[in-house]
């Protein structure tokens, strides 16, 4: 079958800890986690996945242009209804003609995504696919399902042959309603709660798709460890004996933890923490509520190249990363200020669609005339005055803060309001970005300084001269839709 050639995973910095949520209710339902990945205010599955992928295509030394198949799976995308791969393709610079699928409406969308990308590189042996899961489920306030939901994101790069075989897969399915669903409509997701009606519905789908596996895998496979889907901390080894594996082969690859639980991305990023730490072969088992299960067997020749980031001291963290219950609830826009008044600047849908090359690419223009550049590369050019068609330039992805200051409470304008609300103050900055090696030129390099907004740390982490990074998070939201772009963060 096909291989996996690298691997990205990625978690948010911030942290709650079990202690937190016991001391807000009383007690914690979400057991065998000590604490759990939280979204920032400008997180969601989408910039999580984004950040996912850019690792696994940094790790495999491809550029988006080689993708020529991209699938994005997640149980809570950040719109119910648009094809998340449009935005995800564009901000990694994937061709438009890449095919493109999004799976969802289950915890189990990432291996079904997976899978999907494994049929495409068996169907043409030339495709490069990238597959990314991403998550971050929600529950009622108080519910065992938000007490265990956490956040992060993983990507795997798929081609015909590799350091990490899929050697087998199957999956099984069994009528099962109620176990954990969401509305039409709604936000949260929810379950039944009755404890031996999941835990039946649980082990016995697993156990069927793993006795589906070619190998007979219950008797014959001896993995060196199994990432199993993790609904809480405990759930995955009551299931060792259906999955024919011991709870030290489950604990290797476990991140329920440390992250929680991380829905359709908790079978990948399991897998890409075992394959970043060069286990020779692993079980995947991937449950969704309904019922289905999902099985794979993965055989590994050697090394995967893995960019595997769910610590949480990187990207500038600071001693706020772990956040208390009261902090919790704002980050996740449960408890926020009313939106201020005044209309603030309006940007429509078409004219935000028509800077998408800057916001996601950093893509500036040269005078073709004095070699001048120019961000957003529009109008006549400041040094010359020529109204020639700017060359299209891509800027480099590192630089250093020229001038910075901190959007408080208040002074945020009425469209970053609702965001700032729930993130506290953000950091405003003039960044110096240099033109990329790949875009510079014999007649001169050049760097733009442009405006962007700090995140990933606290306005005084960021400082005049300072190196920093780009990502992409959530800008604002208007009109229904989410506008993202770039923003700084300091250089990891």
């Amino acid at each position: 079958m096909a291989a996996i050639t690298a691997v990205g995973a990625y978690a948010p910095r911030f942290r709650i800890t079990a202690e937190e949520f016991a001391d807000a209710w009383g007690h914690f339902q979400a057991s065998g986690i000590s604490e759990k990945a939280v979204p920032a205010a400008d997180e969601d599955a989408l910039t999580m996945g984004y950040e996912a992928a850019t690792r696994a295509l940094e790790a495999a030394e491809l550029t988006g242009d080689a993708i020529d198949w991209l699938a994005f799976a997640s149980s809570h995308p950040p719109v119910a209804e648009e094809d998340l791969t449009a935005r995800l393709g564009a901000m990694l610079a994937v061709n438009e003609s890449a095919t493109r699928h999004v799976f969802t409406g289950s915890t189990r969308a990432g291996t079904r995504a997976l899978w999907a990308g494994m049929d495409a590189v068996d169907a043409d042996e030339t495709t490069t696919g990238l597959v990314v899961a991403a998550d971050a489920p929600v529950g009622e306030p108080d519910s065992e399902l938000d007490h265990a939901a956490g956040a992060g994101a993983a990507a795997f790069a798929l081609e015909a042959s590799g350091p990490a075989d899929i050697v087998d897969r199957a999956e099984h399915s069994l009528p099962y309603p109620g176990t954990r669903f969401r509305n039409t409509g709604e936000e949260d997701t929810q379950g039944l709660g009755v404890t031996q009606y999941d835990r039946q519905a649980f082990t016995e789908t697993i156990g069927g798709a793993v006795d589906a596996l070619e190998s007979d895998s219950s008797d014959d496979l001896e993995p060196a460890s199994a990432a199993i889907q993790a609904p809480n901390g405990k759930l995955p080894y009551r299931a060792a004996g259906a999955a024919g594996v011991g709870t030290d082969e489950i604990q290797a690859a476990a991140t329920v933890h440390d992250l929680g639980d991380l829905g359709a991305a908790s079978v990948p990023v399991s897998l890409a923490s075992a394959l970043a730490e060069d286990h020779e072969s692993i079980l995947g088992v991937s449950f969704g509520s309904g019922a289905g299960a999902d099985a794979l067997v993965l055989e590994c020749s050697g090394s995967v190249p893995a960019q595997v980031d769910l610590e949480t001291d990187t990207n500038g963290a600071d001693d706020e990363q772990t956040l208390s219950y009261a902090e919790y609830l704002r980050q996740r826009g449960v408890v926020t200020a009313g939106p201020p008044s005044g209309g603030g600047a309006y940007v429509s849908v078409p004219s935000w669609r028509r800077s998408i090359p800057q916001r996601y690419r950093l893509e500036a223009g040269r005078c073709p005339e004095c070699g001048a550049l120019s961000f957003p590369p529009e109008g006549a050019c400041d040094e010359c005055g020529s109204l020639a068609e700017y060359e299209a330039v891509e800027l480099a992805d590192t630089g250093r803060i020229e001038a910075v200051t901190t959007i408080s409470q208040g002074g945020a304008p009425p469209e970053f309001a609702p965001q700032q609300s729930q993130a506290g103050d953000y950091a405003a900055a003039i960044v110096e970005l240099p033109v990329a090696e790949s875009s510079r030129t014999e007649t001169g390099e050049g760097t733009v300084s442009l405006p962007a907004m700090g995140t990933d740390a606290a306005p005084d982490a960021f400082a005049v001269d300072d190196e920093i990074e780009t990502t992409i998070r959530r800008i604002y939201t208007q009109e229904g839709v989410t506008r993202y772009g770039f923003k700084v963060r300091p250089a990891a």
